[in-house]
């Protein structure tokens, strides 16, 4: 009896290859959703310099697709290779946060000339409800526990924004650039005193979404990056 090799079934040799692949693929996407949620969380802080080892330890993933994760997580700009030195999360310098947030503001500016010249401006009412009560309250109770609700409130809007642009290669955009500007923000966190001026910068924005007016909402949004940039330090 001829002894039966897999040769003699290449279909099974493209079977095994293909769920192989599949599967460290798989992998690979597990492995960069730990490391951006890492960098969400502030697990892994600006400027921060760690081995691949230690990073292998921090996402709990095999090395192969954690070093593929740093592959992609370099191409968006949130590590850097540091020749001796290992790898190297975003700094949130002056010149990384301007650039963070003119991106903001371009794709910004543009989601919300979509939303208004399409109509699409369902949500509104919900906004603005959420944006004045946390206004309120940063006016009127103790503000300490205040920032982290504060930050889910202002990111709603620039999400809303955000999903206006309809288009699936800027929504990418949009979000690797969250990611960075999360790096910051664990950096540079959102002060309790700044909370009132920003729900209010905010509402300017829904204010002039409501009224369907184009160039009030680009401006609204140019004076809250403005002020944001102000608040950081960032000349």
């Amino acid at each position: 009896m001829p002894v039966e090799t897999t040769c003699d079934h290449p279909g099974r040799i493209d079977g095994a290859a293909m769920k192989d692949a599949n599967n460290g693929e798989l992998l690979n996407d597990k492995a960069f959703q730990a490391l951006v949620e890492a960098l969400r969380s502030g697990s892994l802080r600006n400027g921060q310099f760690l081995s691949m080892s230690q990073l292998v330890d921090l996402l709990q993933y095999p090395i192969a697709p954690v070093r593929e994760a740093v592959k992609y997580a370099s191409s968006q700009g949130f590590l850097t290779t540091v020749p001796k030195r290992g790898l190297q999360v975003m700094e949130a310098s002056a010149d990384n946060i301007r650039e963070c947030l003119d991106e903001r503001l371009v794709l910004d500016q543009e989601g919300a000339r979509r939303r208004i010249s399409q109509g699409n401006l369902s949500g509104l009412e919900a906004l603005r409800h959420r944006h004045e009560v946390m206004r309120e309250a940063a006016r009127t109770g103790p503000a300490v526990s205040l920032p982290p609700k504060a930050i889910e409130v202002d990111l709603s809007l620039h999400s809303y924004l955000g999903e206006g642009l309809g288009n699936s290669l800027l929504s990418a955009a949009y979000a690797a650039n969250r990611i960075r500007i999360a790096v910051i923000q664990h950096a540079r966190p959102f002060l309790a005193d700044r909370i009132a001026s920003a729900m209010d910068e905010h509402l300017a924005v829904i204010d002039a979404l409501e009224a369907h007016n184009e160039a009030e909402a680009v401006q609204a949004l140019k004076y809250h990056c403005e002020q944001t940039l102000r608040w950081w330090g960032v000349p």
